[in-house]
Order: C-alpha cells, then structure tokens, then sequence
C-alpha cells in the first residue's frame, strides 16, 4: 500500500509541475496498486480529481483569475456531461472503460508533447458559445466514463474557444473540472451500490490529501525545470502507461 500512497503524491506533484495530466495517473493507481475493480477505480478518481482541483481553484479565486461566464458555458454543459457519462457508464463492462481510458491517456499525451503555443497568444479571440458548450458536453461525458478531469482539454478550448488568456484559463478550469467531478461521482454513489460496490472513504480523503501536498511540491520543483521538457518527458511517460493498460486488458477485450 505504501507504493499507492507514494503514487498518489506523484499525482500532485505532476499536477503542480504541469497544471494538467497527473490527475489522469489516479485511475491506473487506483487498479494497479490498491487493487481495486475499473468501475470503483472510475468513480473515486472522480472524487479525488474534484477535491484536489478544488483546493487548486481556490487561490485563483482569491486572484479572480476565473472568469465565471466561461464556468458557467463551459461547466454547466460539463456536469451535464459527466453525469451522463457516469450514467452510461453501468452498460459498459470496466475493462472497456479501462481501454477507453488508455486511449485517453494516448490522447493527453499527445496534446502534452505537441508545442504549446497557447500562452502566447497576442490578443484574446472572439468567444465561440455554441463551440464552447459542446465541447464542455463532450468533455464531461468522457469524464463520466472515464474518470478523468481532463484539464488537457479544457484549458486549450478555453484559450482556443472561448478567448481566455492562459492565466484565467487554468484557473477557470481548475474550477471546472472540480464541478464536473463532483456531478460525476455524485451519479456513481448512485450506480455503485446496484453494481455491488461501496466508495472507499478512507481511501479517497488519503489520495486527495497527498495528491494536494505533492502539488505545493509539484510547483516548486516545477520553478526550476523548463515546461517543454516537463511535458514530453511526462507525455512519453504516459504512453508506456496507456500501452502497458491496453497490453494488460487485451486478454479480456478476446474473452469478454
């Protein structure tokens, strides 16, 4: 159990050092190291995901770095579509949320060694409403599926879509995410006990708790590292995880 709580530190430390993609770790620590089933594994890592990203968007908020009508366009359609995918989520079996999750994994990694050209945009574009709230739809469904905060999409579609610099774009997804989760996970404390399955408390307050302390430490060791090498090295790292996760569900992708 000590390599699951040193991995649940490793979470905030990713997010401190990258501000996206280390929430993304919770679910394989979750089956991997504590052992516990996809769907259980899913649904706590929503509740984790949701309190760590809370208590990040909380200095922002004393800032006023989150711009409210982008959480209101783009969160709203969100929670919507977390708690949907949540609920979609008890007629998919878990190995299959576990493969759509390695995709997942693939994609942020992706999106991470790709260069970053975001912050330097030199004005803000025109807001894109009807974009906006689809892709808050699109990215909560997989939310709800997967388990996944998915701050690597949602801060490049904020940028991108809703015309946001970069400095209320983190923070606004910061808070975001943590309301997403929150719908998500609320559908699974309904979902869990039909499928046979009781949220793990303990287990849940513990990993969030590290996962908050490793992301102060996160952001100092961050100070000194350049982001781009950060990003790849933590990309090419996900991708061994996302084909080690499809390598070890293959087996019952043939069976199932």
């Amino acid at each position: 159990m000590l390599l699951a709580w040193a991995g649940a530190v490793l979470v905030g430390i990713a997010l401190g050092m990258l501000g996206s993609g280390g929430s993304i770790l919770t679910v394989p620590i979750l089956v991997y190291l504590v052992g516990e089933p996809e769907k259980l594994a899913v649904a706590e890592s929503l509740a984790v995901v949701g309190l760590i990203a809370l208590v990040g968007a909380l200095p922002y908020g004393l800032r006023r770095q989150i711009d409210w009508a982008s959480v209101v366009w783009f969160g709203l359609p969100g929670m919507a579509g977390t708690y949907l995918g949540a609920y979609f989520s008890q007629w998919v079996p878990g190995v299959w949320q576990l493969g759509l999750f390695a995709l997942v994994m693939l994609l942020a990694a992706y999106f991470m060694f790709r260069p970053q050209k975001l912050p330097g945009q030199p004005r803000p574009r025109e807001r894109s409403p009807l974009k906006i709230v689809l892709e808050g739809l699109g990215v909560g469904v997989l939310t709800g599926l997967v388990g996944v905060g998915g701050g690597f999409l949602i801060v490049p579609a904020l940028v991108l879509l809703g015309g946001l610099p970069m400095h209320l774009a983190v923070g606004t997804s910061l808070l975001v995410v943590a309301l997403k989760s929150g719908a998500g996970f609320y559908k699974y404390l309904h979902l869990l006990p039909a499928q046979g399955y009781s949220v793990h408390w303990d287990v849940v307050l513990l990993f969030a708790a590290l996962g908050v302390a490793g992301s102060f430490l996160g952001g100092r060791i961050a100070a000194g590292i350049p982001q781009l090498g950060l990003r790849r090295g933590f990309a090419g790292f996900l991708v061994l995880m996302g084909a080690f996760i499809l390598w070890q569900s293959l087996p019952r992708f043939l069976h199932g």
